[in-house]
Order: C-alpha cells, then sequence, then structure tokens
C-alpha cells in the first residue's frame, strides 16, 4: 500500500515495542510519522534517525497522554511540524497483572489513566483536529476474550476503549473518519517476554491455532490494512489479530 506522501500519523507509545514497527510501518507507507512518547527519549529520537536515514518524514514529540494539557499539546506540536493529522494510532498503554483484590488504588488509578483516559484524551482533540477522511486505530487485547486471572483491571481499560471505538465511530458521521480497534494477542515484545519461563512463552505459543506468538509485524500489517485505502469500508470494528486464539 502507497500513500501521498503528505500525509500524517500520530502513534501513541511508539518509541519502541509494537509501537515502534507500527512507525515503521507507517513510514514505509509513506506516512510522516509522529512518534509520541512519555520517557524513553532516547530510544524515540534513535528511531526518528533511523526513519529519517530511509528518507521518510519523522518527529518525536514527549507527551504524557494521561494529561488532557499535554495531549492538546502533542496535537499542536505534530500539526506545526508535519501539518494536520490524517491517522491517529492510540498505541500507549501498560499492564502489570495483578488480582482485583490486590490491586492498589494507585496501580488502578494509573492503568486507567493511562490505557482509558489516554485514549479518550486523544479522541476528545481528533473529534476536531483530525482531517476529514482520517482514520483512527485504538490498541485493545484479545485478554479480553481469554477472562485470564489478574487481568480483571486491566480489562476494564480495554473494554472502555473498545465501547469508544464503537460509538465514536457512528459521533463522527458526515466526516469520513473511520475508527476501529485492533486487539492482540500475545506478541514477542520485550515488554511480554520479559520476566517469563521459556516454558510459559511456548505455552502462550501454542494457544492459538496456529502455533506461534505474534510478531509486531502482524499487528502492523493490519494497522496499515486500517490506515490504507483498502481499510476504508471497514469502520467501528474491533479486529482480533491473534491467530485464531479466541
Amino acid at each position: 500500500m502507497t500513500t501521498s506522501s503528505h500525509k500524517v500519523a500520530l502513534i501513541t507509545g511508539a518509541s519502541r515495542g509494537i509501537g515502534a514497527t507500527l512507525a515503521r510501518r507507517l513510514a514505509a507507507d509513506g506516512f510522516a510519522v509522529a512518534i509520541n512518547y512519555s520517557s524513553s527519549a532516547r530510544d524515540a529520537e534513535a528511531l526518528v534517525a533511523e526513519l529519517t536515514q530511509s528518507g521518510a518524514s519523522a518527529i518525536a514529540v514527549q507527551a504524557d497522554i494521561a494529561k488532557a494539557d499535554q495531549v492538546n499539546a502533542l496535537f499542536k506540536a505534530v500539526e506545526q511540524q508535519l501539518g494536520n493529522i490524517d491517522v491517529l494510532v492510540n498505541n500507549a498503554g501498560i499492564l502489570k497483572p495483578v488480582p482485583l483484590a490486590q490491586t492498589s488504588d494507585e496501580l488502578y488509578a494509573q492503568t486507567f489513566a493511562i490505557n482509558t483516559q489516554g485514549v479518550f484524551n486523544t479522541l476528545r482533540e481528533a473529534a476536531t483536529r483530525l482531517n476529514d477522511g482520517g482514520r483512527i486505530i485504538n490498541l485493545s487485547s484479545t485478554t479480553l476474550a481469554l477472562n485470564m486471572p489478574g487481568y480483571a483491571i486491566y480489562n476494564g481499560t480495554k473494554a472502555a476503549v473498545e465501547a469508544f471505538t464503537r460509538v465514536f465511530a457512528k459521533e463522527l458521521r458526515g466526516r469520513q473518519i473511520t475508527v476501529n480497534a485492533v486487539a492482540p494477542g500475545p506478541v514477542a515484545t520485550e515488554l511480554f517476554l520479559n520476566g517469563k519461563t521459556d516454558e510459559q512463552i511456548q505455552t502462550f505459543a501454542n494457544m492459538p491455532p496456529l502455533e506461534r506468538l505474534g510478531q509486531p509485524e502482524d499487528i502492523a500489517g493490519v494497522v496499515s490494512f486500517l490506515a490504507g485505502k483498502d481499510g476504508g469500508w471497514v469502520n467501528g470494528q474491533i479486529v482480533r489479530a491473534n491467530g485464531g486464539l479466541a
């Protein structure tokens, strides 16, 4: 898929992991890419350098998406440096599995602040600032379908994101903007692999009928489709990119 080079994509939490792969894919698709990060400045700048050297247009912009004023400033910075935004990818999120009864007030608040409030903040900005004909792609999770112990709070944040996705798609009637979500299964990123034994990793890999972990590129391909011309008739949907896990 080739997109005209003037189109601009903003990806939250894009300094590493799936977000960095999404940035590489959308840059390869011809988008000018804004890489949002919260604290990983070195990773974000290294990714910008990598993309720039490959001929892409890319910038890094620091912002805590849980804070509305910083999200407003994020959109302004992207508009000033790259132009009005065509594609918003809500990738930023945290996952700290803890049984519900053992979850502290602080962890509950932090998880909802980033995973849910953060998406709310960017969607609210996008409602008036995204170009007509644009695309919004939220990241959910297949953990919603698995109901695994320890994931109650995280699942709650992603259930809200999926609800936002379905309703917001209808609220943007008349703008020709699509709003969808991608719900990955286990993906072989540093975040996922850290702290797990080889046996645990293999157990996750065997769960889908395709018998492997997802790769960041698997998710990037789905996001690329939704962001591109061929995804234009898909709207208000949750795409479960998980190898058939659920």
